[in-house]
């Protein structure tokens, strides 16, 4: 092979001398196989480290900006009965995606069809409105007889299928709360027609949750009936007033710290 003259280009003398200068050192017995072969390999290794470097710096280059969670100020719970009555569904997902599950703000807003201001809105709006609206801490009290026995009679009931029969127990205006499903008064609610068609076995029994008195919903499991979620009253003398229905929530009753349900 001849070396380059003074025709050519810089880049090829360049790389000419790049691919004689290790012969000097390997003399005759270095083979232009053997050459080109470490040649290549070394630029290859040169290559990967400059991307794995510039790799680096662009993803610590687009870290999103860190939004701090806000300080517990409830039982955990408590926090996540509250959540779900107080805010609307993109707010209640933007704070349980960032403070909970410690999402980027990237993350969520793909998974909320918002933008990344949108979701900061969202997160400072619900944030705000948790803050203004910390429910009153429920401590362990003991049941009125009367509310034991309205109580008693619902879930009699209820798992009887005598709708006619849990009528009697609500009051004309009393309001009714599925959570994630509906809120407005009791009668225009397809309550009943629901729980008729729910896909797995189902049962009412008494108890509590943290101290608090509520119906607690079973669900059959292969063989036994174990807690799946919550319904809790506001009774005006013997009749309810207001019932909040959680069955959509099967997540809060791991939130508990105690779930007590009455033997039959």
């Amino acid at each position: 092979m001849k070396v380059s003259t003074s025709r050519t280009p810089a880049h090829s003398k360049h790389g000419t001398w790049r691919f004689w200068r290790p012969s000097l050192h390997f003399g005759r017995h270095c083979t232009v196989t053997v050459l080109a072969f470490r040649i290549a390999h070394n630029r290859c290794i040169d290559f990967r480290r400059r991307r794995g470097v510039r790799d680096d710096a662009e993803v610590a280059a687009a870290l999103p900006e860190a939004i701090g969670p806000t300080d517990p100020a409830m039982g955990t719970g408590k926090a996540v009965v509250h959540l779900v009555l107080t805010l609307p569904p993109k707010e209640r997902a933007c704070v349980l995606l960032k403070d909970v599950f410690d999402y980027s703000l990237e993350e969520i807003a793909e998974l909320v069809d918002s933008t990344v201001g949108g979701v900061k809105a969202a997160l400072n709006r619900a944030r705000t409105k948790l803050a203004e609206s910390s429910p009153q801490v429920i401590t362990s009290r003991t049941v009125s007889p009367e509310l034991r026995r309205v109580m008693q009679l619902y879930v009699e009931r209820f798992n009887r299928r005598d709708w006619d029969g849990v009528r009697e127990l609500v009051s004309a205006d009393a309001r009714l709360n599925v959570a994630e499903r509906f809120a407005g008064k009791f009668a225009e609610a397809p309550y009943f027609f629901n729980y008729d068609r729910w896909p797995w076995a189902w049962k009412l029994a008494l108890g509590e949750v943290d101290g608090e008195p509520v119906v607690i919903i079973l669900r059959r499991g292969a063989d036994t009936w174990t807690p799946h979620s919550v319904i809790r009253f506001d009774v005006s003398g013997e009749s309810f007033t207001r019932i909040v229905d959680y069955i959509h929530c099967p997540w809060m009753l791991p939130g508990a710290s105690t779930v007590i349900v009455a033997k039959e």
